[in-house]
Parts: C-alpha cells; sequence; structure tokens
C-alpha cells in the first residue's frame, strides 16, 4: 500500500552519516511501507541537505507505535526545553491554563 503521507519542513541542526557530519537543510516525514526494516508500514524520518549530494541523509525506519512514543518524549523534552528557557532569560515560566 502506498499512502503518498509525507510533510516536509526546514530544518536547522546537523546529522551524522557514517563518520561525518553535515548540516541541515530539511526534514522530511511520511508514511509508507518499509523500504529497509523488516516491517510492514513504518513512519520515516528523513534529515537531508538538498545542496549536498543525494548521499547527504539520516534515515530512520520507526513503526507507528514507536513514532507516537517518540512525539511524546519530543512534546515532554519541548515543554521542559521552553521553561529552562524563560527561567534563564528571567521571563519566568509561561502560565498554562488549568480546566475549572
Amino acid at each position: 500500500m502506498c499512502t503518498s503521507i509525507i510533510e516536509v519542513t526546514s530544518a536547522e541542526g546537523m546529522a551524522k552519516r557514517g563518520d561525518a557530519w553535515f548540516p541541515l537543510s530539511h526534514a522530511v516525514v511520511a508514511y509508507d511501507h518499509a523500504r529497509h526494516a523488516n516491517l510492514g508500514d513504518v513512519i520515516t524520518l528523513d534529515f537531508i541537505n538538498m545542496a549536498l549530494e543525494p548521499g547527504a541523509r539520516a534515515g530512520v525506519e520507526l513503526t507507528l507505535e514507536t513514532a507516537k512514543k517518540l512525539r511524546a518524549a519530543l512534546d515532554r523534552a519541548i515543554a521542559a526545553a521552553d521553561f529552562e528557557e524563560a527561567e534563564v532569560r528571567g521571563k519566568g515560566a509561561p502560565v498554562i491554563a488549568k480546566a475549572a
């Protein structure tokens, strides 16, 4: 099954391929059948630099369940980083409204 589910976003950072690091330009998230993992359909993450040769990519194939766990872990880490950044900059922690 080809799902044609693809999301592309610009990206800043670095990725490692072999022993070499390269700067990122884009991140691609897709849902399709696995190309390398011995799994069915997977979430693929590709970190690429479009200005470099086609091999300038770091790719991952994850089960949907693993991708959901990764998303939750990213959400927790980002929330903690936002809190830390607010404290470091002296702005105080962001106020989160609580449901009544």
